[in-house]
């Protein structure tokens, strides 16, 4: 089989977090004959699966390298902070970073957020994983903060969060290689920014319909004669309405008494 005869597909990243059904099942009904592969990726491994070709496209973590990667940002999470049922903060609607001053703050090493200086106390290890951390703060070691999504994604039923006002968002995006932005990759950037199937901006179009036809369907109505010409119908009145066509019947004339 030569590469022209290799049939389409597409390879989307994603990294935790990120739900990308919506678009995936647009792409499911608009190119049915192109089968879309979801491929799930670390934030920090991301960019590494694009430049080498894992994936076509991804729905990332900003920052990106914009001298290598396009990237359409589409949404900004919420950042939160899990805690145990019973902490003080599930008393609360919502915290800030100096709510947090005397808890200790854990800070995994795939950890999303930019932070500048990190709120509460620091705990005596970093853990590997967000996943990691969850299971301390469940053990009472400490407090972890979040985008809402890894908090949802990584849900216990003893845990709750609450949204910090003031600690740094994370911002999700669409990035793929700039110099690799294929027709497929088009195809699903207007899926992405809700295009139409029928969009001119977007690759693909659906047939158009045809134009109605000037003639009339057999058995249609027939063209009315226009007026003044003459035809079975031309001139007539209706029946006993007076001054009639010529030729038309008149009534009996009444006797008189």
């Amino acid at each position: 089989m030569t590469g022209s005869d290799v049939p389409p597909s597409f390879r989307l990243a994603y990294v935790p977090g990120v739900t990308p059904a919506k678009w995936v099942r647009i792409w499911q009904e608009r190119l049915p004959g192109v089968p879309l592969t979801l491929v799930a990726v670390a934030a920090a491994e991301a960019a590494g699966v694009l430049r080498d070709g894992g994936a076509d496209a991804g729905f990332v973590r900003l920052p990106v390298d914009r001298t290598a990667f396009s990237a359409i940002p589409l949404y900004t999470e919420t950042t939160v902070v899990v805690v145990p049922k019973d902490h003080l903060v599930a008393a609360a609607d919502e915290v800030s970073a100096e709510d947090l001053a005397d808890d200790i703050v854990l800070h995994p090493l795939d950890d999303t957020l930019d932070w500048e200086t990190l709120p509460g106390r620091p705990a005596n290890e970093r853990p590997a994983t967000t996943a990691d951390a969850i299971e301390l703060v469940a053990a009472g070691v400490g407090v972890l903060v979040v985008p809402q999504s890894l908090a949802r994604l990584h849900h216990r039923r003893d845990l709750t969060y609450r949204p910090v006002t003031d600690a740094p968002q994370s911002r999700i995006a669409l990035s793929w290689p700039e110099d690799a932005t294929t027709d497929l990759v088009e195809d699903f950037i207007g899926i992405v920014r809700g295009r139409t199937v029928n969009s001119t901006r977007g690759r693909t179009t659906a047939p158009a319909e045809p134009k109605p036809s000037k003639r009339a369907p057999a058995g249609g109505a027939r063209r009315q004669p226009a007026a003044g010409k003459t035809g079975k119908t031309a001139g007539k009145t209706p029946r006993g309405r007076a001054g009639g066509a010529k030729g038309g019947k008149r009534g009996k004339p009444r006797r008189r008494s």
